[in-house]
């Protein structure tokens, strides 16, 4: 149950100490206790934990006009992050994760500015059809974060510049270009600034958990902690990995995101493999690689290596998930 909120605003922009912070955050939040996080990046596309980085942004474009490249810990699709966007994270201990809850103090917030918008499927927030926020989630020992952003100014022309959209994934949303599905805040009220969408957020969140959010003092954060993740975030590890030789490739859409699979063979077994997904179940996810690994090369024996998942999963969404991936590669025969 929670007993107490807290907020820390941060007017740092560099990604990686961002995330950094995101996730220092998540490991610190005390029992009872519900924090909000609010952050801007300057000049960057953040991809979810499991995606294919030079599929899903132009890299060497967005570095060449010095733009930043980042990988959050959560699953979902490819972002562009600049001062014209403003980030958001709700952090709790798994018990009193409500992510209803939570996406309340966004409708709320701004509705204060008489701006009607409402949840659109599982990660949208939408007005008149059209997205200002896509959201994420990650659980990590015993604690939870759901993260988004809201496009109050974004450069729309740098937004559909540096990602790399595919054409199913537009075509399952019932639109032609990625510029066409989003929209800005101020195109719904002009006058809206960041700092007063910052405060109405702290204010809708003191009024949907009905207690007064306290301020994080700085002298209360770990910043050694913080600088430690931080270089992890801007590691080349953790933001691109290691491109995989491969002798099989498979690649899909589902409702529920898009997949590809690389297998490296040898000897008739997968050596290693690679799995990227805008899938939201970033965790789930990233576990396939290490279940295939050392499997025999057989549709069968492949779709049969997933069912361990099946047992380790919280929800029928995941569930669903593991059948879809089975069912395709029973579909392919080899």
């Amino acid at each position: 149950m929670i007993t107490k909120t807290q907020y820390y605003i941060t007017q740092n922009t560099l990604p990686y100490r961002n995330l950094a912070l995101e996730e220092y955050l998540l490991e610190t939040v005390p029992v009872g206790t519900c924090v909000l996080y609010l952050w801007q990046n300057r000049f960057t596309v953040v991809a979810g934990r499991n995606q294919n980085a030079w599929q899903e942004c132009r890299i060497a474009e967005l570095e060449a006009d010095r733009g930043y490249f980042a990988r959050r810990l959560s699953g979902g699709g490819a972002v562009f992050h600049d001062l014209g966007n403003l980030n958001f994270t709700f952090l709790v201990r798994e018990e009193d994760y409500n992510v209803s809850r939570q996406i309340d103090v966004i409708l709320s917030a701004v509705k204060a500015f008489g701006i009607q918008a409402e949840k659109s499927g599982r990660n949208d927030i939408t007005v008149q059809g059209r997205k200002f926020s896509g959201n994420a989630f990650y659980r990590s020992g015993g604690s939870c974060y759901h993260h988004g952003t809201l496009l109050v100014n974004v450069n729309m022309q740098d937004l559909s510049r540096y990602l790399n959209v595919s054409a199913a994934k537009l075509s399952s949303k019932g639109v032609s270009s990625v510029k066409s599905r989003v929209a800005n805040l101020i195109d719904f009220c002009p006058e809206l600034t960041i700092k007063q969408l910052q405060h109405s957020l702290i204010n809708s969140f003191a009024k949907t958990y009905g207690c007064t959010p306290s301020c994080i003092a700085d002298d209360k954060i770990d910043w050694q902690r913080v600088e430690q993740l931080t270089e992890k975030f801007s590691s080349w590890e953790w933001k691109f990995g290691h491109r995989l030789e491969f002798q099989y490739q498979l690649t899909h859409r589902f409702v529920w995101g898009d997949i590809q699979i690389q297998l490296s063979l040898d000897r008739g077994r997968v050596l290693q493999a690679a799995v990227y997904s805008d899938a939201m179940d970033a965790w789930l996810i990233a576990q396939i690689p290490q279940q295939v690994r050392g499997c025999v090369f057989s549709s069968k024996a492949l779709a049969a290596s997933l069912n361990p998942l099946l047992q380790d999963t919280k929800g029928e969404q995941e569930k669903k998930i593991i059948y879809d991936l089975q069912d395709l590669i029973h579909k392919q025969e080899f």
